[in-house]
Order: C-alpha cells, then structure tokens, then sequence
C-alpha cells in the first residue's frame, strides 16, 4: 500500500516550489531491538528496529526537524497497530530532502546553491537536458524517485483479509459522506504524533491563532528596516542585470525571480526534448545565478529571521 507523507507548510518556499511538480516509538508500542535491516525513509538511509511484538519500527535520524520527527512518530504508530492486529505495515516517511527536490536552490546556503544553479538553473528545463541525473527537479529519474514505495504488506491476503486490513488501518467505513471521521490505526498513529483532535471549535480557534500569527511575521519581516534596506539593494542589482522587479517586499523577494519565471513555464517544459531545452536551460542559469549574487546579503540576514518568525504566505 503506497504511503503518503505530510507537506511541511511552514514556509512559503516550500509551497512555491510546489509548482510545475506533482506533493520513535508510539506510546502504543512495545520495547524495541535492534536489527540490521534496511530502512524504509524517504532516502532509504534510516535504519529500523522491531519491537516486542514484531512490528517494523523506523530510527528517527538525528538533527530532524520536529514536523519530520512527528511524522516518525506517526508511522511507527501505526504499524505498531497494525501488527496488535494481526497485520503487517511497512512504516514510510519521506525525508525532506526528497519532499523539497529544490532545497538545494533557494539561496539560504549559498555555496549550495550556486553549485546547483552553475549545472541545472532554477531546475525548471535542466530535466529535460538531464532525464536521468535524479538530483534535477523534473526529471524522470527524480520523478520515479518522489513516487512513493509500493510495499507488500497486503501480498497473499484473501479479499475478506484485505477488507479486514483497510478496516484495521483506517476504520470501519462510514455509512454516509458526513459520518466519515478518521479512525483505525491510522488515527491512533495520527493521536500518537500530534495529540487528541480538537473539537471543531477549538480547531478553528487554533486555526486563526495560526493565521494571526503568521500575518503579524509577515508585517514584521516587511518591516523590518535591515531586510527593506537589503530588499530595496536586490532589487537595484536584479533591474541592472536587465530582470524584471515585481515586488520589493522582503517576504515576497526572497524567491520572486524563480517564482516569475515558474508563472510563465510552457505547459511542456517537463516533456520538452534536450535541443529544446538546452537553449532555455542556459537562459534559466545565467538569470538564477545572477539572482543569486544579487540577492546574497538579502538572503544572509532574511533566512534567520524567517526561522525566528515563520511566515508562508497570506494564501498559506
């Protein structure tokens, strides 16, 4: 059964590079062992335990982000679960890396960055040049690596047993579209990770809270007088190289130029063939670089205060 991870939705670079592509123990388990099997992460480096039980249980890598960590969480969870059951689940969680195939370009390391600019652009058309090469955004080898593994926890199972398994994993299913809820395994993986659901009220309450928050760091950052000084220099640089200015906002600045020119893709810019592409791949180089070094000390001071007050956008 495939699996399927939560988008982290902190930032607004995580939402705008979603254009043009496709997106620990659980209080329930036992006591673990260590074995020698391989992982079943998003990269296919973390390694895994079983627990008392026999469940398959993913090792939460070390220096993870606490969305990634609760999404370890979920998952080990769940099979734990699963496997009170009587079923086996093959726990899933893509890394981050492989959840943002262009981390490497926007700008906040810009070592980083400048090395995957030099070959691939923004990444846009370098699929097309390099159908093969799984670190280019779009191409068809990093497409095949984004789709999430098939396992084979339901292989040999009669249908009555298959039937048995989707009741286990996502409860008995409702008799009406507005008695549908979560339940089965996965909401037992879903509390184990992020806590009781809130009720419909207090879920709103949080939601505005959420939103009233993120708008105050959207006004903070735009008016913070360092990063409109900085905005205002990158904005100077990018119109003497000859690119087009659509804001100079700092929230809105940090990825602008790749964020134009994603608006304006051709619909076969993932289909096209290398002679194609070529041309407009070395255009996508020359403008990201330069967009690049125009924006260094912007990004140098903007990054560590978007962690401190994160913002993503007011269509967020």
């Amino acid at each position: 059964m495939p699996k399927f991870s939560t988008p982290d939705i902190r930032s607004p670079l995580v939402t705008a590079l979603a254009i043009g592509l496709l997106p620990l123990l659980a209080a329930c388990g036992g006591g673990a062992k260590s074995t020698a099997s391989s992982g079943s992460s998003g990269d296919g480096s973390s390694a895994t335990t079983t627990t008392a039980n026999g469940a398959v249980q993913l090792t939460v890598p070390d220096g993870v982000d606490e969305a990634t960590k609760q999404q370890y969480i979920e998952e080990n969870a769940i099979a734990v679960c699963m496997k009170k059951q009587g079923f086996t689940y093959t726990p899933y969680v893509r890394t981050s890396a492989a959840a943002d195939p262009l981390a490497a370009v926007d700008g906040e390391d810009y070592a980083r960055a400048k090395q995957f600019r030099q070959k691939y652009g923004f990444g846009y058309y370098a699929g097309a040049v390099y159908p093969n090469d799984p670190d280019v955004p779009f191409s068809k080898a990093a497409m095949a690596k984004r789709t999430s593994p098939v396992d084979h926890d339901e292989d040999g199972l009669t249908d009555a047993q298959k039937k048995a398994y989707d009741i286990a994993l996502s409860g008995p299913p409702a008799k009406s579209k507005a008695e549908e809820k979560p339940g089965g395994c996965s909401e037992t993986g879903r509390v184990a990770a992020h806590g009781p659901a809130l009720s419909a009220a207090a879920e709103k309450n949080a939601e505005k809270a959420r939103d009233d928050a993120n708008h105050a760091n959207g006004l903070a950052l735009n008016g913070d007088p360092q990063l409109v000084q900085l905005a205002q220099q990158f904005a100077t640089c990018l119109t003497g190289q000859g690119i087009p200015v659509s804001t100079t906002q700092p929230t809105g600045m940090v990825d602008m130029v790749r964020l134009d020119i994603s608006r304006k893709l051709p619909e076969s810019f993932m289909s096209m063939s290398k002679e194609t592409a070529l041309p407009l791949l070395n255009k996508d180089i020359d403008i990201a670089l330069k967009d690049l070094d125009c924006g260094k000390k912007f990004r140098a001071a903007y990054f560590p205060k978007e962690k401190a007050k994160p913002y993503y956008g007011e269509d967020g």
